[in-house]
């Protein structure tokens, strides 16, 4: 039953921790159809993310990221899933190009967050996020060009 995914893997994938909220599309927003995640990684096409459910080939389901105080869902539909020690890996692949650059700014914004964090724990200084952004940039955002 599993879908051939040739294609979404000659893409270059990052290895992310950033959590998520997933949600299944028939889900009314009344029922308790959603779980909470991690992407496992990201790629030009979608995302990679563990699962405590296996879900179908072509099942339609949303993103949204609790770290931010927004309602920014990205939507897409399942294209492989895969069972592991920690549950499901599931492989999602957007619909609209746009989510992946949605997606990648979501990314980084959690990665800033944590060196924010990093540095307090680290070195002591106390950084405001734009602080933390701009050194965060000119270390680390090299690293996000090969998904552009």
């Amino acid at each position: 039953m599993q879908e051939d995914n040739t294609f979404i893997r000659k893409h270059i994938r990052q290895i992310t921790g950033l959590p998520i909220e997933v949600k299944l599309d028939y889900a009314s927003d009344d029922t308790e159809d959603t779980d909470y995640d991690e992407i496992t990684n990201v790629s030009l096409g979608g995302l990679a993310f563990i699962a405590s459910d296996r879900l179908d080939l072509s099942e339609r389901i949303k993103v949204r990221f609790p770290i931010l105080n927004e309602d920014a869902e990205l939507e897409g539909k399942v294209v492989w899933c895969e069972k592991t020690q920690r549950g499901y890996e599931i492989g999602l692949e957007f619909d609209d190009p746009e989510e992946v650059s949605r997606l990648k700014m979501v990314e980084q914004i959690y990665h800033i967050e944590n060196y924010r964090k990093k540095i307090k724990q680290h070195e002591g200084r106390e950084l405001s996020s734009e602080q933390a952004a701009r050194e965060w940039v000119s270390q680390y955002a090299g690293e996000f060009s090969a998904l552009q």
